[in-house]
């Protein structure tokens, strides 16, 4: 796997213009980013995010999660060890400035702090919906998430990290922050010692085929992707040790 990319700095030292009109934020000049661990305070963004995703491979009339479900998934009293369960990164974004966080969060991951030029002006059309919850920094928005946990192969001595996916809503798309969150999973696989990151690759979205092969992403086309899922999946039900 390629090295994981270098991150921009933060600059405190820039403005950056916005305006706020019909319920809107329009960003210009630059855009500054978090990157952090989701927690429970962001279950419903989660939600609409995960539904989101859903309308975006048209997949709707599969979605069953509610974010009590969500909630049992990823928020579970006594979890497992940062990164090896369900895990969510969400990615913000400002007009203004984040502040370096001072200690590390969430068992040891320090938010990802970062600045995007912009060519050309983002608008912020759900102001309210997307309002982030995480802290008393007012001006913050959800911009998308990238799901991932632990796998494990009789491959490998140690266990990898399973990319499960990764969303950006629209008005945060083609800025460079698909690379930012993948780069972000890829350095945390490779500071803590697991041994990959994989992911299924849709082939008919060659943006972000294409984004995750010149990220390093190797692509195995003598594997077929498989799923027992629905009736066929049903037709095991209690057999051979089921309950």
């Amino acid at each position: 796997m390629a090295p994981a990319p270098q991150l921009p700095t933060l600059s405190e030292t820039i403005i950056t213009d916005a305006s706020s009109e019909n319920n809107n934020v329009t960003i210009t000049r630059k855009i500054y980013t978090r990157v952090r661990v989701a927690t429970k305070s962001d279950l419903s963004h989660i939600y609409q995010l995960f539904y989101q995703i859903h309308v975006y491979h048209n997949y709707t009339h599969l979605y069953k999660a509610t974010e009590s479900s969500l909630a049992n998934l990823l928020f579970k009293e006594n979890p497992l060890p940062l990164f090896y369960g369900p895990s969510i990164l969400i990615l913000e974004v400002s007009p203004t400035p984040f502040k370096e966080a001072k200690n590390t969060t969430n068992g040891g991951f320090k938010p990802v702090l970062t600045t995007f030029d912009l060519k050309f002006p983002v608008v912020e059309g759900q102001v309210e919906e997307f309002r982030s919850k995480y802290d008393d920094k007012s001006d913050v928005y959800i911009a998308g998430y990238v799901f991932f946990y632990a796998n494990y192969s009789c491959f490998n001595d140690k266990p990898g990290l399973y990319l499960e996916s990764l969303y950006l809503r629209e008005s945060y798309r083609k800025l460079g922050m698909g690379k930012l969150l993948f780069g972000t999973v890829s350095s945390i696989a490779a500071n803590n010692g697991f041994v990959s990151l994989e992911e299924i690759v849709a082939v008919w979205n060659k943006k972000a085929y294409d984004l995750y092969v010149n990220m390093g992403l190797e692509i195995f086309d003598e594997f077929r992707y498989g799923k027992l899922h629905g009736e066929n999946l049903q037709k095991y039900a209690h057999k051979n040790g089921g309950n």
